[in-house]
């Protein structure tokens, strides 16, 4: 049995680190994206046109319900045959990261859009309508007094949303996109199968420093937004 190697753990760093472009920008464009649906899923689901209530309600469980991975084969395998023979479109030359950000997107869009509503709701309306009585208008009232607070509820849930993409998105090598992942599995294959611990232990390591780094940039996020509410 081949003994274990730090030195090829320290030294396929290097080799990995280049396609950490593609990671972040799974995770960036599925962010981006995925909270401006998650946000018109949450106004949807507070507002009052019953039917669209239910649709989105339907559609929030039905993506909670739904594994990552089978979603990315449904997207990657359905969505070319649906284009093809209803819009008579072939996306199978597509990059592979459009398919990845389809997928993502609907799958955090639901329950970030969960997180935007019970953030909303949980501040008191009273202070909105105090705001609308001297003046402001709703929309005024809703960003310089609403917001501001919702904001600082959200923070922690979308910070936590944001680490988890950030795994699942590991998921997207299985349909071909060299990711550090996808990376990963090409040295470990270019091996015949070796050095596939020192690998993953190395890939784990990077996760670590990303997930730290997240976490670390929303407490920020969550102590200034604390403390401008507390100076206003």
């Amino acid at each position: 049995m081949r003994p274990f190697s730090p030195d090829f753990m320290f030294g396929v760093v290097p080799m990995l680190l280049p396609f950490l472009g593609v990671t972040l920008a799974v995770v960036v464009g599925t962010v981006l994206a995925g909270s401006l649906f998650g946000g018109l899923l949450a106004w949807i689901r507070m507002g009052r046109n019953t039917i669209l209530r239910y649709v989105a309600e339907a559609y929030i469980y039905m993506i909670r319900c739904t594994p990552s991975i089978v979603m990315l084969f449904v997207v990657f395998y359905g969505l070319p045959k649906f284009c093809l023979e209803v819009f008579d479109t072939n996306i199978n030359d597509y990059d592979k990261i459009v398919f990845v950000w389809i997928t993502f997107i609907l799958l955090f869009s639901a329950p970030i859009s969960e997180v935007m509503r019970s953030a909303y709701e949980s501040i008191d309306h009273g202070q909105y309508e105090a705001a609308v009585s001297i003046g402001l208008s709703p929309w005024q009232a809703f960003f310089h007094i609403v917001l501001p607070q919702a904001t600082v509820t959200a923070l922690p849930n979308f910070g936590n949303s944001v680490i988890n993409l950030m795994k699942e998105g590991s998921l997207a090598y299985t349909i071909g996109l060299v990711d550090i992942i996808g990376k990963g599995q090409l040295i470990i294959a270019h091996h015949y199968g070796a050095y596939a611990l020192e690998t993953y232990l190395a890939l784990a390591a990077i996760y670590l420093l990303l997930t730290l780094g997240v976490e670390k940039s929303f407490l920020y996020l969550e102590h200034t937004f604390s403390a401008s509410e507390k100076i206003s």
